[in-house]
């Protein structure tokens, strides 16, 4: 019963990745605490191999078409990496119901993030589309590399919803360079997670293959019908239904435990 209700959870996460970007992998941790009835430390290793699949199919057409700034992701992932493994060791320290309250707030923080308007760029540090400006992007990019993977290795996220307003907003890149860069930057940080989690807990392997196979599959699937498909509007909704799973967490956390 439960690899069926791993299927079942995997599918709705991957077409929730396939139809919104690296954005959906938000929910894959309540999905497998709550759905799955894992412990929290179980479930984070699983998103982070969830994560980590994910983005590196959907970098594979950025990387063949050049929108990837290698330069941009190499800063992000040096601090991102030991900072993932940072995360890690913080939330060991922590027990699992502040684990969850923090989750709930990142969540929040990722719905606000979906709600705003990127399309616009702040103050360019790069210069064509290899040359970048370090003394302009470095102190920008360091801090925001070192708390996406604070985040990652805290709590099983991708931080897309970080990175990309950092990269747009903070360093001025263009949106599809930044989304292509993104994505370099989660299969990168979700590795260093998925390592250094590796020791927390027992994974069940049964568990990860089902739901991250199917998780894939339907991506893949809703990858092609979401070109079809007003993604504004669901990023808007999808964004609403984070904040209630958040508050869901938040009074389960708080209140019924």
């Amino acid at each position: 019963m439960t690899i069926i209700t791993s299927l079942l959870a995997g599918a709705v996460i991957g077409a929730l990745l396939g139809l919104l970007g690296g954005g959906g992998s938000i929910l894959a941790v309540p999905a497998l605490v709550y759905v799955i009835q894992l412990d929290v430390r179980q479930a984070i290793p699983i998103s982070l191999i969830v994560i980590a699949t994910a983005s590196a199919v959907g970098a594979i057409p950025k990387v063949r078409v050049g929108h990837v700034q290698w330069r941009l992701a190499g800063v992000f992932a040096l601090t991102g990496i030991p900072a993932t493994f940072a995360g890690t060791a913080i939330s060991k320290l922590l027990p699992q119901p502040a684990i969850l309250i923090g989750f709930a707030a990142v969540m929040v923080l990722a719905g606000v993030q979906m709600l705003r308007d990127e399309e616009g760029t702040g103050t360019a540090c790069t210069v064509g589309d290899d040359g970048i400006n370090w003394r302009r992007c470095a102190p920008r990019s360091i801090p925001a590399g070192l708390l996406v993977g604070i985040l990652t290795g805290l709590f099983g996220v991708g931080g897309g919803f970080l990175i990309i307003p950092a990269l747009v907003l903070m360093l001025g890149v263009e949106m599809p360079i930044a989304i292509g860069t993104s994505l370099v930057i989660i299969v990168a940080n979700s590795v260093a997670g998925f390592v250094s989690h590796l020791g927390d807990a027992g994974i069940d392997w049964s568990i990860t293959a089902a739901f991250a196979g199917t998780a894939m599959v339907t991506s893949l699937v809703a990858g092609h019908l979401g070109t079809r498909l007003d993604t504004a509007r669901l990023q808007r909704w999808f964004a609403y239904l984070v904040f209630a799973v958040a508050g869901y967490v938040l009074v389960d956390t708080l209140l019924l435990r």
